[in-house]
């Protein structure tokens, strides 16, 4: 779940982070109002779940209520990355002496979180060296202590006057993490003002979808910020918790875990083939397959079905079960490609070689190459 800006924020205020007064408003009227509350110059920030705004044109400042008015005005009802503007975010102008990137992620490799923290921040963080993203794996049965963080903070030669507000704002992050078992929570940038403090002026929150059940409250404000973004397949599949994003392709694809899918959707760009959609049904998303094949089926553009299975702890022929049964209730129209590696592989492919009267393919290479052809 990916929360808009104002959600984020409002998580970080509640554990004590620095963020800039503002408001939200769904009207240019509403937009001037706060301006004219905050009585000062104000940022006015399109809320949609997509970074590189600044760039996209979705962040616009204003000096005065009438400003404010006229801005919020070019935002809404605009599209920015594929997004329609429904909501602006209206927060008071932080002067700033510098700005950091800060963020707490998890990290398959560690088996647990990694901060990232750089004393270069901004919209071009991307462009920082290597060696000026400095990096520490973290143990997530422990608390981020504050020395920890003044030695990531004075490794980055930040000045030795921020090291202070920098590293507890730092440890206040890393809780904001872990509370709300978050998959990511970015800053950037996060910036110390001219008197000292340390400010949040962005916030990218992303929460594990399977700690629904632990953070209701927080998935349905996340939730109801978003409203009605995305396609009618994409809304239905969010209602479902479960991860779908619909594309121009006619390749359908279905795999478990969000980096398979994503590599199932390069190699079929690779081939030539254009993926029809993301949907993945990794973790307890497999207990969905029969929706989940549902809503990629309903994409009237698909136009073959590719399935891939890569189990390590996943068990391949649970999942297969699960799509088995959801083509016998479903009875696809569209030709259907199976590849199947990993745990519990060979019963999962005597359930689709003897359920579904379907051959795996060995390899995902050849497996793509026949999707795109019965595409075709």
């Amino acid at each position: 779940m990916n929360a808009v800006e104002y959600v984020g924020k409002d998580v970080l205020a509640a554990a004590g982070f620095n963020v800039p007064e503002g408001g939200v408003a769904a009207s240019p009227e509403a937009a001037a109002a706060i301006a004219r509350r905050l009585n000062r110059r104000v940022a006015l920030k399109a809320q949609i779940p997509s970074g590189k705004r600044g760039k996209g044109g979705g962040i616009l400042f204003a000096d005065d209520p009438a400003a404010a008015r006229d801005a919020a005005q070019t935002l809404l009802g605009s599209t920015i990355a594929g997004f329609a503007v429904r909501e602006v975010l209206v927060e008071a102008a932080v002067p700033f002496l510098r700005e950091c990137y800060a963020a707490v992620l998890n990290d398959p490799a560690a088996r647990g979180p990694r901060f990232l923290f750089s004393a270069s921040g901004g919209m071009d963080v991307e462009d920082v060296p290597a060696d000026r993203m400095h990096q520490l794996a973290l143990d997530i049965r422990e608390p981020f202590a504050l020395e920890a963080a003044r030695a990531l903070v004075r490794g980055s030669h930040a000045a030795v006057e921020h090291v202070e507000a920098l590293a507890r704002a730092l440890v206040a992050l890393y809780v904001v993490y872990r509370a709300n078992d978050a998959e990511l929570v970015e800053i950037n940038p996060l910036v110390v003002t001219p008197s000292g403090d340390a400010v949040a002026l962005d916030c990218k929150l992303v929460l594990d979808d399977s700690a629904r059940k632990r953070h209701e409250e927080l998935f349905a404000r996340a939730e109801a910020a978003l409203g009605e973004q995305g396609t009618e397949l994409e809304r239905r599949a969010r209602a479902l918790g479960l991860l779908y994003m619909e594309l121009d392709g006619d390749v359908g694809v279905l795999a478990n875990g969000a980096g398979l899918t994503m590599t199932t959707m390069d190699v079929i760009a690779h081939y030539g083939g254009r993926a029809a959609n993301f949907m993945e049904i990794g973790g307890e998303a497999y207990t969905k397959a029969t929706p989940a094949l549902e809503i990629v089926l309903a994409n009237p553009n698909v136009r073959s079905l590719l399935v891939n299975f890569c189990g390590a702890f996943a068990q391949t022929d649970v999942m297969a079960r699960g799509v088995a049964d959801a083509v016998a209730a479903l009875k696809p129209a569209v030709p259907m490609v199976f590849t199947i590696h990993g745990t519990g592989e060979d019963a999962a492919i005597a359930i689709v070689r003897d359920e579904l009267g379907i051959e795996p393919y060995d390899s995902m290479d050849d497996a793509v190459k026949a999707a795109i052809a019965a595409a075709r």
